[in-house]
């Protein structure tokens, strides 16, 4: 950024000249000129083009800071912030269902909370005890686990596409002591019941399905309607610091991890969002993702409890809806992830994407390519593209509409938020250091891992981790910034500019990202290897051309060419979420591995699904048919081209 002797040198020579007797106003024009012939120019250019991004960037790090602290000293969580904001506007509305068209008030969502809250406590529960929540995206389920958690206990958010294992696994190592699943996913627990333990208390929210209640299962309306809805008496000894529930996110040890969010983590992520994109109470969010994430749960709910905004749920995207809701519900803002504003845009034009008064879309994984298309086909002034990850202290934001960019550094002020991109080698994500035993920082253009700084004392920076401590200790680097340091591993590999923006090159490790969701390979691997009779298997995510994200690959050893890939569709249909089922398949006589028996992916990634690097039998996941094709020239011409609905 700057010449290294540029400013000792100017200053040197002011120095000397004033010494010399020269006027004040010589030695400073000398100095000057001797810090930018030094290479110093380059840091003025700097400063002149992101002076007003910084400041602004550090107006809203401030605001959050001191709104955190102020309500650390008060002693509150998110349930009290929310009751207070319940009592100023009872009558607003909090919560709207676009599915039913059902609309809950502030009073209404503060009186079910409450009933959740008094019921749960009547039962026996205690702060501290887990009850995990299997419901797809509506008012109940802000509800609910806003209810524990006004009773101190922690609710753990299950993703709705789990099935059998990776479900039981989940609720397993939550500890909870009840499960609350909704009618529509009775089935679903009925296939693990058998393995959750008979002291598990379970209750079904909503209508049920055609095959009833399940046995040893308690209907939670009526128990609702005749718990008190007044707040609890005496409310659980709770701060900022204490955990509020727990967001299942893949990640590279196979199934999925509990990630701890404590009330300043949900306030953090909630707060950053509506200062950075400068929302207003008068504002109307539609919130279209799954409620047991972060980004719809945080960033989106979280401006109704916090600061009063009406959202508008739905508990599924429908592009043909998208629109028609927002003009319905007079929405000013919308969520998103990539996938959502591509697939709007293959939408025919309809005149009612331009009579809506959305004026900004916040989320992530919108491409440069169709960035500056998204907002002059609908009219969105303002993206609030972001990154970040549910545990992570590092997150950043796009504030000034940077095409491409999902955030930020400060090069004037790269100490005020600690965060920097490290060198790792690409193969391993191993970290590279330096002769001192530090990891070396990147230059503007070069890819490197997110790291942020890690601060226990400091909610900005601390780092909660998993309810697996083994988990969390992987994601923990020492020695990154200095000595003795201790620093999150993001895991994503970014580009930083010049100017300090930030660009997203790719996920690390053994995860990707497809269809919104993140895809730990390992977990693939596993089901597939044990459905082969413990094949050799190796998952990893390819990129397809004009498709966000990466999509799966599984190399299977096939030496005798008997595998059927339909046949092994219909088994993997029963055990897989859809967003994890391999698009493509590669069948070849042996899957490399190291030395130590890892599997290679190394090769196999840098080949594809392209049937001219190998002579191995290809295929690909017709969605729209419902089975694999034998992957051709012809078909991957297809693929790349557009032709399949990906």
């Amino acid at each position: 950024m700057q010449a290294p002797g540029a400013g000792s040198a100017s200053v040197v020579s002011l120095v000397l000249l004033w010494l010399l007797g020269l006027p004040w106003t010589w030695s400073a024009a000398a100095a000057l000129g001797v810090y930018v012939g030094g290479g110093g120019w380059r840091f003025l250019r700097i400063v002149c083009k992101t002076a007003r991004r910084d400041l602004f960037g550090l107006f809203v790090l401030i605001r959050v800071r001191l709104e955190l602290r102020r309500h650390q000293r008060a002693g509150h969580t998110i349930p009290r912030i929310f009751q207070v904001v319940a009592r100023r506007q009872p009558d607003r509305l909090a919560l709207v269902d676009a599915g039913s068209d059902v609309c809950w008030t502030f009073a209404q969502l503060d009186a079910y909370s409450n009933a959740v809250a008094n019921l749960f406590c009547q039962l026996g529960f205690t702060p501290g005890d887990v009850v995990a929540i299997f419901l797809e995206g509506r008012p109940e389920f802000v509800g609910l686990w806003l209810g524990l958690a006004k009773v101190g206990v922690e609710a753990a958010l299950l993703n709705v596409n789990l099935r059998r294992e990776p479900l039981a696994f989940c609720l397993g190592t939550s500890g909870a002591k009840a499960l609350i699943f909704g009618g529509e996913l009775a089935a679903v627990v009925a296939e693990v019941s058998g393995q959750l333990g008979k002291s598990l208390l379970k209750f079904c929210s909503g209508e049920l399905g055609p095959e009833g209640i399940l046995p040893d299962t308690q209907l939670l309306d009526p128990l609702l309607r005749d718990a008190s809805t007044a707040p609890l008496a005496q409310p659980p000894d709770k701060g900022m610091d204490d955990r509020l529930f727990y967001i299942y996110t893949s990640g590279t040890t196979g199934l999925p991890k509990a990630a701890i969010v404590v009330h300043s983590r949900y306030y953090r992520i909630a707060a950053f969002g509506h200062h950075a994109y400068s929302m207003q109470v008068a504002d109307v969010l539609y919130d279209c993702l799954p409620l047991y994430h972060s980004a719809g749960n945080i960033m989106g709910v979280g401006q109704c409890l916090i600061y009063g905004l009406t959202v508008v749920l739905r508990k599924k995207f429908s592009a043909s809806r998208f629109w028609d809701d927002c003009i319905k519900y007079n929405c000013t803002v919308v969520q998103y992830i990539g996938e959502i504003c591509r697939y709007l845009l293959k939408q025919p034009v309809r005149e009612a994407e331009g009579r809506h008064r959305v004026r900004l879309a916040v989320g992530n994984g919108l491409r440069p390519a169709i960035w500056e298309e998204f907002t002059e086909r609908f009219g969105v002034r303002q993206i609030g593209e972001f990154y970040g990850a549910t545990e992570c202290n590092c997150s950043i934001a796009n504030m000034d509409g940077k095409v491409g960019s999902c955030g930020f550094n400060s090069r004037i002020l790269p100490h005020v938020y600690p965060i920097r991109l490290v060198k790792v080698n690409e193969d391993t994500m191993e970290l590279l250091r330096d002769a001192q035993g530090l990891c070396i920082p990147c230059q503007a253009g070069e890819p490197g891992l997110l790291v942020g700084q890690i601060d226990q004392q400091d909610p900005l920076r601390r780092f909660d981790g998993y309810i697996s401590e083994s988990a969390t200790s992987k994601k923990i680097a020492h020695s990154v910034f200095r000595k003795g340091d201790s620093a999150y591993l993001s895991g994503d590999v970014l580009v930083m500019d010049e100017l300090g923006y930030m660009y997203f090159r790719d996920r690390g490790g053994d995860t990707f990202r497809w269809r919104g969701e993140n895809v730990s390979t390992t977990e693939v691997e596993s089901v597939l290897s044990r459905l082969l009779g413990q094949t050799d298997v190796a998952v990893y995510g390819v990129s397809v051309p004009g498709v966000e994200g990466k999509a799966g690959m599984a190399a299977i050893a096939d030496p005798h060419g008997q595998l059927s890939p339909n046949a092994l569709y219909q088994e993997l249909q029963k055990v897989l979420a859809p967003y994890a089922r391999p698009i493509f398949l590669r069948l070849l006589p042996q899957v490399d591995t190291t030395g130590t028996f890892k599997i290679q992916k190394t090769r196999l990634q840098h080949e594809g699904f392209d049937p001219r690097q190998t002579s191995d039998r290809l295929f690909f996941l017709d969605l729209k048919q419902g089975h694999y094709l034998p992957l051709d020239q012809g078909v991957y011409t297809r693929i790349c081209s557009g032709a399949f609905a990906l």
